[in-house]
Order: structure tokens, then sequence, then C-alpha cells
């Protein structure tokens, strides 16, 4: 189990929900490459409305129901650890936004290690 507290690094990426790799969505092949490295955990969000670098507004709204609606990706874990991930991001993502912030873990507990 991963053990995280104290100063930490988030990573964010912003991407459309139809962004692919490989015939795969790259929010899911982000969240399995970051497992896979051994990450302390990612999370995917689904925007309900949004626009990015082409100006387009993408939205859940009914009448203007849209197929490809604003994804955030959300990596935190140590410095070190997530820095040598972001080469993996920089292959993955080639439409979007990456964005890294300074954070503080106050509480990383897994289900079932509060009763240990």
């Amino acid at each position: 189990m991963t053990r995280l507290t104290g100063r930490a690094l988030r990573v964010t990426v912003f991407i459309g929900e139809t962004d692919l790799w490989h015939h795969k969505p790259v929010y899911s092949e982000i969240v399995h490459r970051a497992r896979k490295a051994g990450l302390a955990g990612a999370s995917v969000f689904r925007g309900i409305e949004g626009f990015g670098a082409s100006s387009l507004i993408h939205t859940q709204r009914l009448l203007s129901l849209s197929e490809d609606l604003p994804v955030a990706v959300v990596i935190v874990d140590d410095e070190d650890k997530l820095r040598a991930f972001l080469p993996q991001l920089d292959e993955l993502v080639t439409e979007g936004l990456v964005i890294l912030d300074d954070c503080e873990v106050i509480r990383y507990v897994g289900r079932g290690e509060a009763d240990r």
C-alpha cells in the first residue's frame, strides 16, 4: 500500500471524453498507466459543460447534447513519482491541458484500513 501524507503534487489532465488512444479512451489509459506506475491513485471526473483551446462549448444540456463532454483526470502523489510519470502524459495527451499544483495530503486511507 502506498503511504502518502504531507507535501505532494497534483496533476490534473483536462481532455475530451471521446479522445482515444489506440481505440481506448485516453482517460482510461491514463488511469491504467498510473496504477501500473504505482501511483497513489487516479480519479476521472466528467464535466457537465466546458470549452478548451478550440473555444467550442461542450454541454450535456438536453437541447444541445454533446457527445464529447470535458473530462478531468486527477492524480496525487509525491513529486518525484509524479514527475517521472509526466512523459507518459506527454505521449497520451495530444489535445488538452495538463497542469501541476502543489498540495498537502491530510488523509489517505483505503477501504477497510481505518479499522486496522
